[in-house]
């Protein structure tokens, strides 16, 4: 088949409605390029065959870079999936920009990856299109956490990194996590400098592997940098209790190499690993659906059986995503039984921890700081602002923001930062989130709070007590296939143009549109006040303050995921004849009610 008679088939099976609308173009763009000729006879042989589901997965769009960097489903060929190609366009984007932005040469960069099939594969593609682009490249021995990836750009001094992960997403997807001197992900304007350079790419100079080892291009790292690494976190020990008993679980990821042995050296003895879900394997085969994330509470399942089975002690089940940079936390009520606390709850938790030292200590200042993202618990601010110090929570989704916010106003009184998915970071050893630093915390926590009799549910209900009961909640709408982001862009507009004006017994007020940068009054839509910062595609919906119970939701397309993603922020304040189960039990109605609205709503737009 030629190339002609291939494009002619191609708009033939578009007509038809075989095709995604971009699908035939992206094709031609392939087939018409010498750079990918190694790709044109199998392309061929695809539209020859007419098999046009796979010819749709494969150029249907191509992964852009969104809030983690880039993602996808992992692929023979074409822009859509994560293959060689998509990889070294990645790998000679940033490298081309890093010599745009000024290291005209020499330079050097830190790549390693998590457990995932190929990621190891991905990861010397890239430190070999590094090394072929004059940049020296130390690349880890073997698979290692996204937090200690960040560590070693700043401990080596890097110009860039990058971590070959999907996080938390099915065993199907692989990423490419771009990482700047900092040793945060990049942000504008280096994300669109890197996406222009990507989306140009053309020849990508190439070198052996073998060749650029030998030859001192790629350095082989690993020992040296993990001991210098687990120094750090260890070394942010806020107390000396160690008194709790805890099963840990990597999900079949890298959180061995990171959080375990950051436990262990700590010096919690009662810490132990589950072994079913130890081994590092990519297809996360005991994992629950196979669905290593954390947040999901079906991954605890095979734990509290084994838990259950054996009559083990633990007071906490910890759990850790495939690159191991954010943690799952459960806990042990009074009764046996255990119970999950969110990621809100967590940094809740942790952040009054912190502070409470540093008051404990004689330590805090005004000056002293957390950071949340703006879809965060607004329980964090209450915490932090009732103990004296400072919260910044105007930040979009997305860990990249609050490194930035660190480097702005300097790590000296950095206390802690946190967001809702999980991720918690302190310190000044790195500028991602790091599961290890969230579980040396908790742990620590929980062990003081036995010493006294209590959990760190009691210490969340202590919380309660004195800043109002505050709920959170989350619902994603799905939109899959190569029709989902047109059908969710038309959500998103809807959500702007016509926004709701109540959700189950919650009348809604206001909306604040952080790609606008305006607040509007629902329904009449006069303007209620300007958004200077940040800029993004979200959107913020208040309810009535006089009502009983107040709630607070946002949306957000994902970055990295087909999805439209709702948070829920509910609060009821305690007052006299309100106590707190009766504030619980008020919040948690009014939450599913409005939960349930919502979600009707989408499936009726969604039909239209």
């Amino acid at each position: 088949m030629t190339v002609a008679e291939a494009v002619a088939k191609l708009q033939t099976a578009l007509t038809d409605g075989h095709l995604t609308a971009e699908t035939p173009a992206n094709v031609q763009d392939w087939l018409s390029k010498p750079c990918v000729a190694a790709y044109h006879d199998r392309i061929l042989e695809l539209v020859a065959a007419e098999d046009w589901k796979s010819l749709d997965e494969m150029f249907w769009t191509s992964i852009p870079f969104g809030t983690g960097g880039r993602r996808g489903p992992m692929g023979e060929l074409g822009p859509a999936t994560i293959n060689d190609r998509t990889i070294a366009e990645s790998a000679h984007g940033l490298a081309s920009y890093l010599r745009e932005s000024g290291v005209t040469s020499g330079g050097s960069a830190v790549v390693t990856c998590d457990t995932r099939n190929n990621s190891m594969h991905f990861a010397r593609l890239t430190a070999t299109t590094f090394a072929a682009h004059g940049i020296k490249v130390y690349l880890f021995d073997a698979h290692r956490a996204t937090p200690e990836l960040s560590f070693a750009v700043r401990n080596l001094n890097s110009e860039i990194g990058v971590m070959i992960s999907a996080s938390h997403n099915p065993p199907a997807d692989n990423g490419f996590k771009a990482y700047w001197n900092t040793g945060a992900q990049v942000i504008a304007p280096h994300d669109r400098g890197i996406i222009g350079h990507v989306e140009s790419a053309e020849d990508i100079p190439a070198m052996d592997y073998d060749d650029a080892v030998a030859s001192g291009a790629i350095e082989v790292i690993g020992a040296e940098l993990d001991e210098q690494y687990i120094g750090e976190v260890v070394a942010l020990s806020q107390t000396q209790a160690r008194g709790i008993n805890a099963v840990f679980t990597p999900l079949h990821g890298v959180g061995e190499t990171s959080i375990y042995r950051i436990v262990q050296q700590a010096g919690f003895d009662g810490v132990e690993i589950f072994e079913p879900h130890r081994e590092p394997n990519g297809d996360f085969p005991n994992v629950p659906q196979h669905l290593p994330n954390p947040e999901l509470l079906e991954v605890f399942d095979p734990v509290l059986e084994w838990i259950a089975e054996t009559d083990n002690p633990a007071d906490l089940i910890l759990a850790s995503d495939p690159d191991a940079d954010r943690l799952g936390v459960m806990v042990r009520k009074a009764g046996g039984e255990f119970e999950a606390i969110t990621g809100n709850q967590t940094g809740v938790l942790i952040a009054d921890y912190l502070i409470r030292k540093l008051k404990d200590r004689g330590e805090l200042t005004p000056e002293h700081y957390v950071i949340e993202t703006l879809v965060t618990t607004p329980l964090v601010k209450a915490v932090v602002d009732g103990h004296g110090a400072r919260t910044f929570h105007e930040l979009l989704v997305g860990f990249k923001w609050i490194a930035k916010t660190i480097e702005e106003n300097g790590p000296e009184k950095f206390v802690f930062g946190c967001e809702e998915s999980i991720g918690f970071l302190a310190g000044n050893y790195c500028r991602d989130k790091d599961g290890a630093i969230g579980a040396l915390f908790i742990l620590e926590l929980a062990a003081e709070l036995k010493a006294d009799g209590m959990t760190l549910l009691d210490r969340l209900d202590e919380i309660y007590a004195e800043h109002g009961f505050h709920l959170e909640s989350q619902k994603s709408i799905y939109c899959t296939g190569p029709t989902g982001k047109a059908k969710i862009d038309g959500l998103m507009q809807t959500l702007r143009t016509s926004p709701p004006a109540q959700f189950g017994p919650i009348r809604l007020v206001e909306v604040s549109d952080y790609s606008s940068g305006t607040r509007c009054a629902i329904p009449g839509g006069e303007q209620t006040g300007t958004i200077a910062d940040p800029k993004g595609d979200l959107l913020f919906y208040k309810s009535d303050d006089d009502q009983p119970v107040r709630i607070q939701i946002a949306g957000r397309p994902s970055g990295t995921e087909p999805k439209i993603k709702f948070y829920f922020f509910c609060q009821s304040d305690l007052s006299d004849g309100v106590d707190l189960n009766q504030a619980k039990g008020a919040a948690i109605s009014v939450m599913q009610e409005v939960q349930d609205a919502l979600g009707a709503w989408a499936d009726e737009q969604l039909a239209e």
